[in-house]
Parts: C-alpha cells; sequence; structure tokens
C-alpha cells in the first residue's frame, strides 16, 4: 500500500500538536532514528509465508506466517509454535526473508524453539507446511534504514515507542535518560513498569508522527498524569524490571516519587496491561476492543479498508475506545452517509463523530455508556445495524477462523445453490439481505453453554473466552460411513494382499481409516506396495494428513516385525 494512502487513513485519533501545546519539550528529530525518513509501504498479505530469526534464539531462520498487518508492522507467528510466541516486524527490517533465502545462502531452516512436535518430524512438518503455501513475494521486502552514526537523543525528547509488554502497541514516550548509545523510554503516563533501555538505533522507536502517517494505531497517554520533563512512575520499580541490565548511571537524575509494587491481576490474554489499580471514576473505566478484520465485514463497509483498521484499540477510558471504533466505522464506510445515519445524537453526549459526504463535514455527539457491560451491549447493536459478523468486535483475539462467518458462508452458498436451482424469492437488486434478528445472532454465536453459566448478566462478548475455539457437538460429529463387508481379515504373507484385503486390513485396525479407503483403490496399494509405503509418500503422492500416515506408519512396522 503506497505510504501517501496510508498517511489519509483517518485512523490516529492523538493530536501531538494538541498534547504538546503549552509544554517545555520538543519531538525528536528524524535523523536519530533507524527508521526510513518515509515509512514505507506495506505489500504483505495475510497469511502468506515468509522466513524469520526466531526471536527467542537468534542463530534460528524458522518459517512464518503473517497473521497481522499494522500500518508497516507484521505479527508473525513461527510455523510449529503457537500464538503465544507472536512477535512484530516492521517490512524493511533485516531480520524477514523470502522463502528460500536461507537455502540460498547456505543455511537450514530450523524448527523454532518449543517446536510441539518430535523434532525428528521436522523435515516432514517443513515439507507439509510449504506444499502449495501462500509465499510472500520478493518486492515486498524491503531495505534495512542506515544506523544513525551516534546517539543523537537528549533527555526530554519525545518519540513514539513500543511497549515491550505489550507488542502491539505503539505509545507517546518521553526520552527520560541516556547512557553511552542507550536511552530510557519512559511512556507518558504509565506507571514505570512499562519503561525499559534499549539502544538508541533501536527499531521499536520512532520520530512523532510516525503512527499518523503510516495508519498504524496510537496508544493514548495514559491517566497518572504528565509533566513537561517526566512523568509520575516509580523509578525504582522501572529499574527493576527493565527487560535489559540498566547502565550504572544516567546523564540526567529521574525524577523521584515513592516506589510502589505493580499488584495488577494478569491478563488472560497479556501478561500486563496500563495500571488500572488506582480509583477511576466511570469516565476513567477501560476496555479493550480487538478488530477481527478478517471476519465478514458486511455490505456497508468496504473490505479495503477494514483489513487496514489497527488489530485492537485500547486498553483505554470507554469513551475513548467508543470515539475510535464509531470513527473508524464511518472511515472505512462505502458510503459515509450511511453508516452515520446509524448513529443518533444523544442527551449528555461526551463522544464526537464526523463524517465526510455531500461536500461538506457532518458532526454527531453520542453518550458513552459507563459500564463495560453496557459498552459491548452498544457493540452488539453496531454489529446488527453493520450487518456484519457478531464477531467482528471482541473482548479477546480469535483462536483462528471464525466459524460464524465459515456457517455464513456455508449458508450463502446453499442460497447461490438453491437460485440456481430457479428459486425466485431472491432479494431484489440494490436491496440488502434482510436484517438478522438477536435470535439469529445468538443461534450463530461460538460461546460455549459452559461460558453463558459463568455470569448471565454479562453480553455473550464478555463471558466468550475465544468465539472461534468452541463448535457444537454436531459440528464435530463425524459423518457415517458405510463399509460393506467384503472379506474377512486378511492372513497369511501380507506382500500377497491384494488391494481389497490391504483396505480390510486398515479399516479393521483403526474404523477412522475408512475415509481413506479410495486413495487406497485410487493408488492401487496392494500388500508389496503397502509395505513399502513412508509417511513422506503419503504425505506428499497420497495427500494424507500427518496424523493419519502416522497410524498407518505404525500398521506397516507391525506387519514387518509379524512376517519377519
Amino acid at each position: 500500500m503506497p505510504a501517501n494512502k496510508l498517511s489519509k487513513t483517518p485512523f490516529v485519533s492523538f493530536s501531538w500538536d494538541e498534547y504538546l501545546k503549552g509544554k517545555d519539550a520538543n519531538p525528536a528529530p528524524k535523523s536519530c532514528f533507524k527508521q526510513a525518513p518515509v515509512p514505507p509501504p506495506n505489500e504483505f498479505t495475510l497469511h502468506s509465508k515468509l522466513e524469520a530469526l526466531d526471536p527467542r534464539n537468534f542463530t534460528s531462520t524458522c518459517i512464518a506466517t503473517i497473521v497481522g498487518i499494522q500500518g508497516p508492522r507484521l505479527r508473525l507467528r513461527l510455523d510449529g509454535s503457537d500464538d503465544k510466541n507472536d512477535f512484530w516486524s516492521l517490512v524493511d527490517s533485516a531480520d524477514i526473508k523470502p522463502i528460500g533465502w536461507c537455502e540460498k545462502h547456505g543455511g537450514m531452516l530450523q524448527p523454532p524453539l518449543g517446536f510441539r512436535m518430535n523434532a525428528s518430524s521436522w523435515p516432514m512438518f517443513l515439507l507439509r507446511t510449504l506444499n502449495n503455501a501462500k509465499l510472500a513475494p520478493a518486492s515486498a521486502f524491503k531495505e534495512e534504514p542506515p544506523t544513525p552514526p551516534k546517539n543523537l537523543f537528549k533527555v526530554g525528547m519525545k518519540l513514539e515507542a513500543v511497549d515491550r509488554k505489550n507488542s502491539h502497541l505503539i505509545c507517546p514516550a518521553t526520552v527520560g535518560g541516556i547512557k553511552g548509545n542507550m536511552i530510557f523510554i519512559s511512556f507518558d503516563g504509565w506507571r514505570g513498569a512499562f519503561d525499559y533501555w534499549c539502544d538508541s538505533d533501536s527499531r521499536d522507536i520512532f520520530p512523532v508522527g510516525w503512527a499518523a502517517s503510516t495508519g498504524h494505531y496510537l496508544q493514548s497517554p495514559g491517566n497518572n498524569g504528565v509533566s513537561s520533563k517526566g512523568r509520575k512512575c516509580s523509578w525504582a520499580s522501572t529499574i527493576a524490571l527493565a527487560p535489559i541490565a540498566q547502565p550504572a548511571a544516567t546523564v540526567s537524575t529521574p525524577p523521584q516519587s515513592p516506589v510502589t509494587v505493580d499488584t495488577r491481576p494478569k491478563s488472560p490474554v497479556y501478561d500486563n496491561e496500563p495500571d488500572t489499580s488506582s480509583p477511576m471514576s466511570t469516565s476513567q473505566v477501560t476496555v479493550t476492543l480487538f478488530i477481527n478484520n478478517t471476519c465478514v465485514c458486511g455490505p456497508y463497509l468496504s473490505p479495503h479498508k477494514v483489513l487496514q483498521m489497527p488489530a485492537l484499540i485500547g486498553p483505554a477510558p470507554i469513551n475513548k475506545v467508543m470515539t475510535d471504533t464509531f470513527q473508524m466505522c464511518v472511515s472505512s464506510a462505502v458510503q459515509q452517509k450511511a453508516v452515520f445515519a446509524f448513529l443518533k445524537r444523544e442527551k449528555g453526549a461526551n463522544v464526537t463523530v464526523t463524517a465526510q459526504y455531500s461536500g461538506s463535514t457532518h458532526s454527531v455527539q453520542l453518550h458513552a455508556p459507563e459500564t463495560p457491560e453496557a459498552f459491548w451491549t452498544m457493540m452488539d447493536r453496531l454489529c446488527e445495524d453493520l450487518l456484519c459478523c457478531g464477531n467482528f468486535f471482541t473482548n479477546k483475539p480469535l483462536q483462528g477462523p471464525c466459524n460464524n462467518c465459515a456457517k455464513q458462508e456455508e449458508s450463502s452458498h446453499r442460497v447461490r445453490h438453491r437460485s440456481h436451482s430457479g428459486n425466485t424469492n431472491q432479494t431484489g437488486p440494490g436491496n440488502h439481505p434482510p436484517k438478522p434478528s438477536a435470535t439469529t445472532k445468538r443461534s450463530h454465536s461460538t460461546d460455549s453453554a459452559a461460558s453463558d453459566r459463568v455470569d448471565p448478566k454479562l453480553p455473550r462478548r464478555i463471558r466468550t473466552e475465544a468465539a472461534s475455539s468452541t463448535t457444537s457437538v454436531a459440528e464435530v460429529r463425524e459423518p457415517k460411513i458405510e463399509v460393506k463387508p467384503q472379506l474377512s481379515t486378511p492372513t497369511g504373507d501380507p506382500t500377497n494382499w491384494s488391494v481389497e484385503e490391504v483396505v480390510k486390513y486398515v479399516t479393521d485396525a483403526d474404523v477412522s481409516m475408512a475415509t481413506h479407503v479410495d486413495t487406497f483403490k485410487k493408488h492401487e496399494i496392494d500388500g508389496k506396495a503397502f509395505l513399502l509405503l513412508n509417511s513422506e509418500m503419503m504425505m506428499k503422492y497420497m495427500s494424507l494428513k500427518l496424523g493419519p500416515a502416522l497410524k498407518l506408519c505404525n500398521m506397516i512396522e507391525k506387519l514387518k516385525n509379524k512376517k519377519h
């Protein structure tokens, strides 16, 4: 995506100009950063594969899949690992390469740390992973920018920095200290537990305005107070929790404040979140909203613009999250006027949303709910208005593909099939499909009965642990497969078995193998061929999955031992 288009993306509502007005603070010059003067375009697509260094073991190059995109940043998941070890990379990072780069330069792809299978199965896993995979094009990889000649930062300079404890977030920050080639990143308005030391040429720090120019969401400063020269935080606890060893001294003496102990409960999604231990008014109650932009977005939103939305908003006060969410929906509309019409002016308004249509700017004032429960009820109504998937907005990220969308696609397929069969009961041209009722939405929900019993007073999205990870009994029920008895279980020398005898032996040993009967017949696997099979042949030429292939290998091994 060209950078000039990204710069027009109105997803960042935080204004540096207003924030710095009247403060004795200066943005750090662009020459301080190891970042391109003009942010590079992001030409990658979701679910494509590339090679990446394992961030927990930089000596290993692994296969990674792109599972998220924000501005020029990629969220990567190492194949063979799980979502707990996802990490972010810039499109112009030297740590990512096209598939084949490692082999071309004399290296070997390695399994990631924590590889979930036996190490001996890595070659077959690699073969299966890359077979017919969607590969990131070489043109999408950008050259890494040069390193500044020296540390040019000064204490008090403002910048934007990745929160390393919540690496999906980029936040306003201040240079709080300098030692040699290192700088201390102090996040504005948050307690010191999130601050850290880093090299002055770190790729996790950006000049002021970088997020706005790329369309990346910028987390607003916290509520703990910020002064022009620093912020109120516990520097002693910061030193103890810094991810790298702190140098012996700093150029400036940081402000002193009493040491506090972080006693916040750990989030089920991220280990740490901005401090919520202090008493807060209703306007300060925070929520986190995940935008699952691979879900069905409905007829009102532009799919292309939806893919530019950030993966999440928050944690932030409810009115802030509501403002950003509603504004993004209006800005991402096919026709802004149509989505803007859903927003009704309310009394006691504390949220303003604008739209551009008919050659002028229109605005509406809305009232933000005071509790998370009311907020999620409001988001459910928004999904219904937009006719989008009920899991488009959630309080936790989806674990895998959305089941709601899969059901909707299957239903649409059945409707199209009926229409081709002569069914004239169709929606007229220009009309939208009928709006789903609340009952219909609940029937399509992926929430489990167990989660509903947790607290029936909460909206369903609050109760959901992972919307896509649960399926109904009907979904997991295996189809009935009739295998007509042809022979008794074969005996004697297996090298003399016919194809039918091999099939009989396999299905008697494991009834689930009946689904592969046609494959054995298609490839004419008789006794001699059966004994010569190995896992690579079965997965590569017979298109069997790893599980069935391993079961068959075990059967073959038993036959060989019995024969000899």
